[in-house]
């Protein structure tokens, strides 16, 4: 047989899988790996969902998505940002950011152009980009500086073929929410070199400490930018997959020329549920989001008190705790706590060379589960 796509055959599946394929054959165990929040979906969106259920919404839409929805992500873009998009022709409704961030890469990418990817960084941002025929270039990040992006060393790997800088913040899987400055800074930076700017926001509700800055309201960003968001987080949609990305005209009516051909529109029902999330669910929103807050200070001072040295996240639903001191990589640290005290956590390294000596946890559970988890890992610490 001839061989398959060379691209996708050298890419690894994901390393998070690996220890959740594990855990699905063990009982008892404190998943604090998954990136989805155990809440369910408002009852207001579901209703929602269920009521355009009811009246027959269940045909495609146009292809931008429900102009009603897009009016809505601008104009709160607008409210909370002072980012200012036309809902007619810069904003487009995905199925889920992963869509959007498909589409960005595909209308920027030719053949062999890079992408610099600070990292640790979401599983799936190398990949794609290579999946868009172009090539990752990972910038690392530090713990000791909060993993705030080192803009010199950005510059640094800027080569003739660099044609844009891919970030997320807040961040996964670090929780790090990237400075003002840093921002400003990295929008100068692609002045410098005209390079554009791809900034994954999912998390921009999910911020603890301080403001959210979005990247498409920092002067000077707006022409080369493309800002990524959706409902799967704040909101607790992850199954209705509705995602958008606001961007200048040119690049939004390129990505919606790939979204016509590929996933035609997002699911009509699950646009109407948005609807109601952006037009009626803020004070859900504001009660999830406190929980989550308790949450990150109760597990981070109990990953402290057990012995693991853990940067106090500012954002998003993740702790990246050290785990040097254990004497052990990241990958035997999760896999032996898995199978000793039967916690699932992921090893930095899935996100990338500077991840080494971390793993990531989630703290979208339980708070009981979360102090049982701790319980546990300082058990396995002790026993070290």
């Amino acid at each position: 047989m001839k061989p398959l796509n060379s691209t996708i055959t050298a890419i690894p599946p994901s390393g998070i899988r690996r220890f959740f394929d594990i855990a699905a054959e063990m009982d008892d165990v404190i998943s604090l790996g998954v990136g989805e929040p155990d809440f369910v979906t408002p009852w207001r969106i579901r209703e929602a969902g269920i009521y355009a259920l009811e009246r027959g919404y269940t045909t495609y839409t146009g292809n931008a998505g429900l102009p009603r929805l897009r009016e809505l992500i601008c104009a709160d873009l607008a409210s909370r940002y002072d980012a200012h998009y036309d809902p007619a022709t810069e904003c487009l409704v995905t199925t889920g950011v992963s869509e959007g961030l498909d589409l960005a890469l595909r209308v920027m990418l030719d053949p062999g152009e890079e992408v610099i990817v600070p990292e640790p960084c979401y599983v799936a941002y190398q990949p794609c980009v290579s999946f868009a025929g172009g090539t990752p270039v990972g910038v690392p990040t530090r713990a000791e500086d909060g993993f705030a992006i080192d803009v010199a060393a950005v510059e640094a790997a800027v080569t003739p073929r660099t044609k844009a800088i891919l970030i997320g913040s807040p961040a996964n899987p670090t929780g790090a929410v990237q400075p003002p400055e840093v921002l400003r800074a990295l929008v100068a930076l692609a002045e410098r070199h005209d390079l554009y700017l791809l900034s994954d926001e999912i998390y921009d509700r999910l911020t603890y400490e301080g403001v959210h800055s979005c990247l498409g309201a920092v002067p000077g960003a707006r022409d080369r930018t493309v800002v990524l968001g959706g409902f799967s987080k704040a909101q607790a949609m992850t199954g209705w997959r509705v995602g958008w990305l606001a961007a200048p005209r040119p690049i939004a009516e390129l990505c919606l020329r790939v979204h016509q051909y590929t996933m035609l529109c997002a699911p009509h029902v699950s646009q109407m549920a948005a609807v109601e999330a952006l037009s009626n669910a803020e004070r859900d929103v504001a009660e999830m989001v406190a929980d989550y807050d308790r949450r990150r200070r109760v597990f981070v001072k109990g990953l402290r008190e057990a012995g693991l040295d853990c940067p106090e996240p500012a954002g998003a639903f993740y702790a990246f705790p050290s785990i040097r001191s254990s004497g052990l990589d990241a990958e035997t640290f999760a896999e032996r706590l898995l199978r000793e005290e039967s916690v699932a956590v992921v090893p930095g390294t899935v996100f990338g060379p500077s991840g080494a000596g971390h793993v990531r946890c989630s703290y979208a559970t339980a708070l009981p589960q979360l102090e049982q988890a701790v319980e546990r890992i300082g058990n396995f610490l002790r026993r070290l």
